[in-house]
């Protein structure tokens, strides 16, 4: 299987946040970026290994600034690293008021999802090549962020994280 690249995986979404996103208070609905990001997501993930995804799981989402109602929605999604049949996503979010010509962080988060094959069953997913210096940190964090989620999905151990036992080890 060929390995690829983050940037081959890359993918933005744009959406326009309209009175039917919006809570009572004018801002983005959480629960609406989430499906959006879902969605981004995914694309990238297929992207990457050219087949059908399921989310596995989706990291804290913390909400730096809200989106406002008539704002603009980024989404860029790109994946960080390949394991055996999942792949962990990156996602950056930004809303974007066009009157004012200002674009402000809205938040970031990981998404992790599974390749199918034509059974629906797992299927092992192309190794990712790292180019650019943040590429090459975030591959190198995902590991550790992998081994918290099976954590806490009660998937591994915390005697058996070796990756993040490291960080704490003193030698």
């Amino acid at each position: 299987m060929i390995s690829k690249k983050p940037s081959e995986s890359l993918t933005i979404m744009t959406e326009l946040v309209l009175p039917n996103d919006t809570n009572v208070f004018g801002n983005l609905m959480g629960g609406r970026l989430m499906y959006w990001m879902d969605i981004a997501a995914a694309l990238s993930s297929q992207k990457h290994c050219n087949a059908p995804v399921v989310t596995a799981s989706v990291d804290n989402i913390s909400f730096e600034n809200p989106i406002k109602l008539g704002n603009v929605v980024h989404i860029e999604a790109k994946v960080t690293r390949a394991f055996n049949t999942s792949m962990e996503v990156h996602m950056k979010v930004w809303g974007e008021d066009l009157k004012k010509q200002h674009r402000y962080k809205s938040n970031e988060a990981y998404y992790t999802f599974v390749s199918l094959d034509d059974e629906n069953r797992p299927q092992p997913v192309p190794s990712l090549e790292p180019e650019t210096e943040d590429e090459k940190r975030l591959f190198e964090g995902a590991l550790r962020r992998r081994q918290i989620r099976l954590i806490l999905g009660g998937k591994m151990k915390p005697d058996d994280a070796k990756e993040l036992k490291a960080l704490f080890k003193n030698d």
